[in-house]
């Protein structure tokens, strides 16, 4: 059978817009937090293709952005995402492990889904650490900056079935009053926040469900990976459908320094 590490599955931008669960409504009112007043400088650590990044730069056009993220590909994608619009002259984006980054403070920080990078590795399924993140945040905004914060956490009890697709524990994230707990702790003020609705997640899963229904459609039904293709979009609808749907959400918070 072939092992599924050789599997080249169409990239995720072809079926999304964001790296997260983000209807367009709410990336406009992050976008307009992040850009009114302009900003100088922006940050975006773990940038991904770098979306929000870019309609900053696009909305505040004297700023300058950064963005920083480990998957080269994703970073391939937001240079060439930024030259189409025109911004490549005041969009920098580097492949890199967040820690390795030699980055100076901002007066604009974007940090969605990136905690990791202050925390264990992922694969070790350990506990995420807001508090580190938060703390490494702090240091990277400007007195009286922004940030807005996205991150993970249980909005529901979690169950066997949640948890298991995950990484098998009930400790793994923090309910949205701790994290708040937590994000005035590290010296931020909270100007708004917010939850992901079931629609922005359902989205968000169908788009990344959707890699694979397009490699099927790419590829003969006989090919020899094709099976093991089916039983992957299976598993990942089933992993959420039947585990974490509803419970596990993403929360997002203005934020200022």
């Amino acid at each position: 059978m072939t092992d599924s590490t050789s599997i080249e599955l169409p990239p995720l931008y072809e079926s999304l817009t964001w790296l997260t669960p983000l209807s367009e409504d709410r990336a406009a009112h992050l976008a307009a937090f992040l850009s009114e007043p302009a900003p100088a400088e922006v940050l975006d650590m773990g940038c991904g293709w770098g979306e929000l990044l870019l309609r900053v730069l696009t909305s505040a056009p004297q700023a300058r952005g950064r963005g920083v993220d480990s998957a080269s590909a994703s970073i391939d994608r937001a240079r060439q995402q930024a030259l189409t619009r025109g911004l490549l002259d005041r969009a920098t984006f580097d492949s890199m492990p967040g820690l390795e980054a030699q980055v100076r403070p901002a007066d604009t920080v974007i940090c969605i889904g990136a905690s990791q990078i202050w925390g264990p590795p992922v694969e070790d399924s350990q506990p995420l650490d807001y508090a580190a993140a938060l703390r490494a945040l702090r240091a990277l905004v400007l007195p009286g900056g922004r940030l807005v914060y996205g991150e993970a956490i249980w909005s529901a009890t979690p169950h066997p079935a949640a948890t298991a697709p995950l990484a098998g524990r009930d400790d793994e994230f923090l309910t949205q009053d701790a994290l708040l707990e937590q994000i005035r702790a590290a010296g931020f003020e909270v100007v708004d926040h917010d939850q992901a609705s079931l629609q922005e997640w359902d989205v968000f899963e169908a788009g990344y469900r959707d890699r694979f229904t397009r490699w099927l459609e790419a590829n003969d039904a006989v090919h020899p990976a094709a099976e093991q293709v089916r039983r992957r979009y299976e598993e990942q609808r089933a992993a959420y459908e039947g585990g974490y749907r509803g419970v596990l959400r993403m929360a997002y918070f203005c934020l200022r320094g």
